[in-house]
């Protein structure tokens, strides 16, 4: 089965930040990290998205997940 495309905005000084790309490192998902401390685009895009200003945002195909969920991520990734 291929991957869905899993995306994280984060902070540099966000902790929940570090425990999810941490998380996906040890499975092994691929993702891409949009640090929207630097990134005014993608924070903008991750506020209409949301609607808040919370991080971390992880977007998992058409999935989105305001915080780390490790059980949510997990189901939606299809890993235990």
């Amino acid at each position: 089965m291929d991957q869905k495309e899993v995306t994280i905005y984060s902070t540099a000084s966000c902790h929940f930040c570090h425990m999810a790309k941490d998380f996906f490192a040890e499975k092994g998902v691929a993702f891409t990290d949009h640090n929207v401390g630097e990134d005014l685009e993608k924070r903008k895009e991750m506020v209409e998205m949301t609607g808040q200003m919370g991080v971390p945002v992880i977007r998992i195909g058409d999935d989105v997940i305001v915080g780390f969920d490790q059980a949510k991520v997990s189901e939606l990734l299809g890993i235990a």
